[in-house]
């Protein structure tokens, strides 16, 4: 088996995401432009360059990487193919991790090279906008986000045990859906000890192949199809939605082909139905539309930021809340798909935002709370 060695690089600026690998950057250009001429061209190399790369891999790997006719563009060999295949599959699964350790590498050089630099550690239900709002939040305040991506339950239980200052979660405004949202989360806030921030409004839906062929249109689709679903593990905010569904639509889990199998983030879900391994997953619009999939809205929901009351006033939190207010940041969240700025950075009352609060925790309260949690999962 072939080993793997990661590293990193000091950088002017942002950059896209993920663990980058110089062999899968030049193979996606060749695929992507159908010569090595463009590829060259496009990666800022020489075609000389190109060419012998490509041949010091295929003496290393011993497999052919591209598929020399004459007359016909390059186009990569099935190795080819299936190496960037792999490298996808691994990436999307791998995202929330890839972003913890690069915000952890940022964190700890921040002190030698930013004198200014302030750090706020985040837990987190995996959202494409914190993704963006990391690299913003450095260019424009200085700050830091160390971000940990978890489930939704899990966050807001690092926050109460003083393992972070800020939880990311979401929740459904959709009337009929909240007495699974309720159960979960009512026992982990309390209104006087928490404080809401509001981030953003974001679509959740079916993601789905290009063309939607087999029609699904909601869970009922998905059950009476048959359709291979792929879901957010336990704990999560989108496993929490996917349960308000299906009770909502009277089905039962055992209905949902797939509702056992789980992926970690909205990449891999949508990772997973790109590359053919299921048909359908909940999640959001821009996780689809990054991996060319159809997008079927089923709701709206809300993103808030959760801390104490004792530390809303303090600098990197205020400083966090600056930067959500700022023109330019709504701006570039409004440019995300299926993304929507919402008070953000605004102080929100926990009764005032959560329609459910008012009423008594149900019965099995507390064992939701207690149950087990699989970790360093997402939602």
């Amino acid at each position: 088996m072939r080993k793997v060695e990661l590293s990193y690089a000091f950088a002017a600026r942002p950059s896209q995401g993920g663990i980058r690998n110089a062999l899968m950057d030049l193979l996606h250009a060749v695929r992507e432009h159908g010569s090595i001429s463009g590829a060259a061209k496009a990666l800022g190399w020489s075609y000389r360059h190109v060419w012998g790369e490509l041949k010091r891999w295929e003496a290393e790997l011993a497999h052919p990487l591209i598929l020399w006719e004459k007359g016909q563009a390059a186009r990569l060999s099935p190795f080819g193919e299936k190496l960037l295949w792999a490298e996808r599959q691994a990436q999307a699964r791998l995202a929330p991790q890839i972003e913890a350790l690069h915000a952890d590498l940022e964190r700890a050089f921040a002190v030698a090279f930013e004198d200014s630099a302030q750090v706020l550690t985040l837990f987190a239900s995996h959202d494409d906008g914190l993704s963006l709002l990391r690299g913003f939040a450095v260019e424009q305040a200085h700050l830091h986000l160390d971000v940990r991506f978890c489930g939704s339950v899990d966050a807001i239980a690092a926050l109460n045990e003083g393992r972070c200052t800020l939880a990311g979660f979401h929740s459904s405004q959709q009337p009929g859906l909240g007495s699974v949202t309720q159960r979960t989360y009512q026992p982990l806030l309390q209104p006087g000890r928490h404080k809401l921030i509001g981030f953003a409004e974001r679509s959740q839906g079916l993601m789905v192949k290009a063309g939607n062929p087999l029609r699904l249109a909601g869970l009922a689709d998905v059950a009476r199809r048959q359709a291979r679903f792929v879901n957010r593990p336990l704990g999560s905010g989108t496993r929490l939605l996917c349960d308000e569904l299906l009770a909502r639509d009277g089905l039962q889990a055992a209905d949902i082909g797939g509702y056992a199998h789980d992926e970690p983030s909205h990449a891999a879900v949508a990772q997973a139905v790109a590359a053919g391994a299921a048909d359908c997953g909940l999640g959001i619009e821009a996780a689809a539309r990054a991996r060319g999939l159809d997008f079927v809205p089923l709701l709206s929901e809300r993103y808030y930021l959760v801390c104490l009351k004792d530390a809303l006033e303090e600098p990197p939190v205020a400083a966090l809340r600056a930067v959500l207010q700022q023109d330019a940041w709504r701006q570039a969240l409004a440019a995300l798909p299926g993304y929507t700025p919402w008070k953000s950075g605004e102080v929100l009352s926990l009764k005032a935002q959560l329609p459910w609060w008012e009423l008594p925790p149900k019965r099995g309260a507390a064992a939701v709370r207690s149950s087990p949690r699989p970790t360093g999962r997402t939602a």
